[in-house]
């Protein structure tokens, strides 16, 4: 079998090091990797981007040693190595890291286009884009477990000489595809089906939104059990004693050479935010990036994680970085200049606590991104109707249909990637059940921008429109997110109390700002805006660029008709035929989704169904997956969802049919 094609790092020398001249050991310094994700981190935040702080700077020392580890190799390291790094938020220090080594000729230079959309260094790593640096893609937590499996599987049966190492985080451990590969992992190698495997779990208590043991439940017991499930465990109470690290991960190796089926675990005891107090100190370790764009306070980051002797080379980077502060922001072309601009989810809460305030018997069953989904806020004002199960979102739909059946309206958030994915069996087992949810998924489509392709959610109405009983609403303003909520919980309930079953309903909805509503005819909550020459037919984030497209196609003489349509699954289309048939038979879709089963599919198939002919340009996700970018404003262009690329599709489509 041939070797990995991955850039080799065998007898590279990293620029910024640590060395043990007693022992003649060479180490990548972790404090380099801590100020340059601050760097890199800097460069994307000043485009627009979010970033992740806390967990590399946890993390920097277990990378440091291993990759002192792959240094050695006699030969090519991937010879010798799988190393998966499941932990997703702390790529961007294994970037750092690699910069440093100088492997796959990656630069300090490079760093600085972190997360862009020109970049390959997206904000998890993707193996479809750079394959010579990310082994296997991660992101969604513990993702990437039970593929480090197969790789140790696969390598054992191709007679391969390889040991997998699979870094790890505690957050991860939660989630229920990570615990089936820690119970399957040490099952197979004691029946001789796995090559070694070594799993480094970074062990600081804190996730997302806080301290695991105080938000979910505490962990240690998990942890104890890998014992009892045949792996040897390793507990190590300083996580940043880097040359400690080290050594333990040789005497790990040698044991695994003499015994390959036992694989082994450590728990690490690591600090998020590690090298600066006051991320050290926060409950959420610094899980984003604390520092704006063009902070002061740069250089003073810099140089406390140095302990006051940060290298020159840095400081002058941060120095540069803030001489380059712009005066004054351009000129806005903002076609929605007089309105009010928000996140969705401020619709979504206000809903919530409205209904609760009303008596309704809401609970919140959230598995950590209350902050970012919108909940967050119900939370705070009613701790004691909600119950966080931690990063574990199959657990989270599950536990919801067990409170429905209890005569409970129980609310589920998370991100639409992860909502579409580790919960959609039990979506499907709950609405068998007679046990109806309410789901809130944010971040769909392109709107996770920087996180990369592993967080978009580009299949979510084609995951769930066609599960039966379950309806599937996509919102574009935090107004009509409000209206429409209210009015789907209140009947939800009223059927409830009727003694009857309602359907599951599913709210997809963005993450960037918006305008608070349209200023256009509306129909049923939903933009109803009319035109003569054809009809253009959009949903969620793509309203905003449909109204956008629009005023630029009147440039050309061209006057199109929108619709919004929110009601994915549960269609009027007497409605969409009556404006079809008022817009020249010509029909254009815009959404944020593949362009294979979206919604425009399934509008298409209605209106056919129906009795319609028209002619037909769809808008939509190529077949392809996304990248990072910094907004996603940057992901439409790119696709041609933008309203300017829109508008262009739009006016060859008019003029040649």
């Amino acid at each position: 079998m041939q070797s990995h094609q991955i850039g080799n790092i065998a007898g590279l020398k990293p620029t910024y090091f640590i060395k043990d001249n007693d022992q003649n050991i060479t180490l990548a310094d972790p404090r380099a990797t801590r100020a340059l994700v601050a760097l890199m981190n800097q460069h994307a935040v000043i485009g627009g981007a979010a970033a992740h702080w806390g967990g590399p700077a946890a993390f920097a020392e277990i990378m440091s040693a291993l990759f002192g580890i792959f240094s050695e190799s006699d030969g090519h390291w991937r010879d010798l190595f799988n190393f998966v790094n499941d932990a997703g938020h702390t790529e961007n220090g294994l970037y750092a890291l690699q910069a440093n080594y100088q492997m796959n000729n990656l630069s300090f230079e490079d760093l600085k286009g972190f997360r862009s959309v020109k970049s390959k260094l997206t904000g998890h790593g993707e193996n479809h884009l750079y394959p010579e640096g990310v082994l296997l893609s991660n992101g969604p937590l513990g993702s990437s477990a039970a593929q480090a499996q197969g790789l140790c599987m696969s390598d054992k049966m191709a007679k391969n000489n390889r040991v997998t190492i699979l870094t790890i985080s505690d957050g991860a451990c939660m989630e229920g595809e990570a615990k089936e590969a820690f119970t399957a992992i040490p099952g197979f190698a004691k029946k001789n089906k796995m090559n070694p495997f070594m799993m480094i779990i970074s062990d600081n208590n804190t996730k997302l939104s806080g301290r695991i043991s105080e938000d979910s439940f505490e962990q240690s017991a998990t942890f104890n059990s890998l014992e009892s499930l045949g792996w040897k465990l390793v507990h190590v109470s300083d996580g940043h004693n880097l040359f400690g690290l080290y050594h333990q991960f040789q005497d790990a190796l040698k044991i695994l050479k003499e015994n390959p089926n036992t694989p082994i675990a450590f728990i690490v005891k690591t600090t998020k935010g590690k090298g600066v107090k006051s991320t050290e100190d926060s409950k959420s370790g610094g899980h984003g990036y604390p520092l704006k764009a063009y902070d002061e306070k740069l250089t003073s980051f810099i140089e406390e994680i140095y302990e006051g002797e940060a290298p020159k080379e840095f400081i002058n980077w941060a120095n540069e970085i803030l001489k380059n502060k712009p005066e004054a922001q351009s000129a806005s072309t903002d076609l929605f200049p007089n309105q009010i601009k928000e996140k969705v989810q401020v619709g979504v809460v206000n809903a919530l606590l409205k209904l609760k305030q009303e008596g309704l018997p809401i609970v919140s069953i959230t598995s950590d991104l209350g902050g970012s989904t919108g909940t967050g806020k119900f939370h705070q004002t009613h701790p004691d109707s909600t119950i966080d199960v931690g990063v574990a979102e199959s657990n989270m739909v599950s536990v919801a249909a067990g409170f429905s059946k209890n005569g409970f309206i129980p609310v589920v958030d998370t991100f639409a990637q992860f909502g579409i994915t580790k919960g959609n069996l039990p979506l499907i087992m709950a609405n068998l059940s007679n046990a109806p949810i309410i789901a809130f998924y944010s971040h769909t489509g392109y709107q996770d921008a920087a996180d990369g392709a592993s967080h978009q959610a580009t299949t979510y109405f084609s995951a769930v429109s066609s599960i039966p009983h379950t309806k599937v609403i996509s919102l574009s303003s935090s107004s009509q997110a409000q209206e429409i909520i209210e009015c789907e919980i209140r009947h939800f309930h009223n059927e409830k109390q009727a003694g009857k079953t309602p359907d599951s309903v599913i709210f997809f909805l963005g993450r960037e700002n918006f305008p608070q509503s349209y200023e256009a005819p509306m129909t049923n909550s939903q933009v109803d805006i009319p035109g003569e020459d054809a009809l253009i037919v959009c949903t969620g984030p793509m309203v905003k660029e449909a109204i956008e497209a629009k005023e630029l196609l009147k440039t050309d003489g061209i006057d199109v008709s929108i619709m919004e349509n929110a009601f994915i699954n549960m269609l009027d289309i007497e409605h969409f035929s009556k404006s079809l048939e008022k817009s020249n038979h010509k029909l254009i879709t815009m959404e944020d989704h593949q362009i294979t089963a979206g919604m425009g599919s399934i509008l298409c198939q209605k209106l056919l169904q129906n009795g319609n002919s028209f002619k037909y340009l769809g808008l939509g996700i190529q077949n392809e997956f996304g990248r990072s970018a910094y907004c996603a404003g940057h992901l439409y262009e790119n696709m041609g969802l933008s309203a300017k690329k829109a508008a262009e599709s739009i006016k060859n489509f008019i003029n040649h049919r």
